[in-house]
């Protein structure tokens, strides 16, 4: 069984979010989805400073397998990039909620979280087959 926290947003494409205080969330990969992607071994993240936008491309995540692209759940500042993933890209695989986070960002709103995914709503399209 997929772990899936509670205290995140989801998409279909497989990120999670979690608000960090009021304007500030963090932003990883679903463990979902470093499952599909198998061994991490490349992480490849906007700089800080950079804007990006819900939906749009905002880096790639490397593996053994491919190469995927990782899409913003959020339209904001980075505020922060997770530096650890530079030297161990496998804490993706690792602890995907935790130590495996990516980026952390300055959202522009926090309506744009209504238009993500709850952990039920996350867990019934993952159960559909969909994905």
């Amino acid at each position: 069984m997929t772990m899936i926290p509670t205290d995140c947003y989801y998409t279909k494409e497989h990120e999670w979010v979690r608000l960090d205080g009021a304007t500030f969330v963090v932003i990883g990969i679903t463990e979902f989805a470093q499952d599909q992607l198998g061994d991490v071994i490349y992480v490849n993240l906007p700089e800080i400073g950079s804007e990006i936008q819900q939906f749009a491309q905002m880096g790639e995540a490397e593996s053994v397998k491919a190469v995927s692209d990782l899409f913003s759940p959020v339209t904001g500042t980075v505020v922060e990039v997770n530096s650890n993933l530079q030297d161990t890209p496998e804490l993706v695989n690792q602890d995907p909620y935790g130590e495996g986070w990516m980026l952390k960002v300055e959202l522009s709103g926090t309506e744009q979280l209504s238009k993500l995914l709850s952990s039920d709503q996350y867990s019934d399209f993952l159960d559909s087959g969909e994905h």
